[in-house]
């Protein structure tokens, strides 16, 4: 067998190189009110394989949403001690709960070849890009401010001083939209089309020539 030139082995690592897994760390922030939730269940729907990082939180759970699947719900104390440990990637108090990124499971995520997806608050979002500079961040937004202030008004899950504040929490967040690398707008009856924006920001961010491993 003829051995193979200099040129020849570059070539071959250079193909598996561009064969190689490619596994993004996903960050989809935004104000409340603005579909986080519905896009990614129409992701999971469509079956793209990543990996959804379930935040942890203080919050009560509301009737619609399941432990472990919408979010890990523990009490403060228990929250103290992921801190304590360092089993948290980053954590924020928003509207006077905790939340924080369990930092085992991206990990491993990551490691096994899968994209990580992280549904966080703006706040968190800012953390996550100190601590991971290539991280792929992506606001979603709807088509106005007064389509916003319409989708958390008809939440109706609060009372009127906690949606006053979550209004005027939602004003200041959309200022930050600077802050991101790409901003998808989730119009009124267009999730699909929502859904594919993000899914072709993810496969733009796989084909970069300049792309490298997450480290954390």
């Amino acid at each position: 067998m003829t051995p193979l030139s200099d040129r020849d082995q570059e070539i071959d690592a250079l193909y598996a190189r561009l064969n190689q897994p490619k596994p993004l760390l996903i960050v989809l922030s935004g104000p409340s009110g603005v579909g986080k939730d519905a896009t990614l269940q129409m992701m999971k729907q469509a079956r793209y394989p990543f990996y959804f990082v379930v935040t942890a939180t203080t919050r009560p759970k509301r009737a619609n949403e399941n432990d472990g699947e919408d979010y890990h719900f523990v009490s403060v104390g228990e929250f103290a001690e992921m801190i304590e440990k360092g089993e948290l990637l980053e954590y924020a108090v928003v509207y006077g709960d905790y939340k924080g990124i369990p930092k085992r499971h991206v990990r491993e995520a990551l490691a096994s070849g899968q994209d990580v997806i992280m549904r966080i608050d703006v706040q968190g979002a800012a953390t996550i890009r100190r601590l991971v500079p290539n991280a792929v961040t992506i606001f979603l937004t709807a088509e106005s401010e007064e389509e916003l202030v319409r989708r958390l008004q008809e939440r109706n899950t609060e009372d009127e001083g906690k949606l006053k504040m979550r209004i005027a929490t939602a004003r200041q967040e959309l200022k930050r939209i600077v802050e991101f690398d790409y901003v998808v707008m989730n119009r009124v009856d267009q999730l699909e089309e929502t859904v594919n924006q993000v899914m072709s920001i993810i496969t733009a961010e796989k084909r970069r020539v300049d792309w490298s491993p997450v480290e954390l």
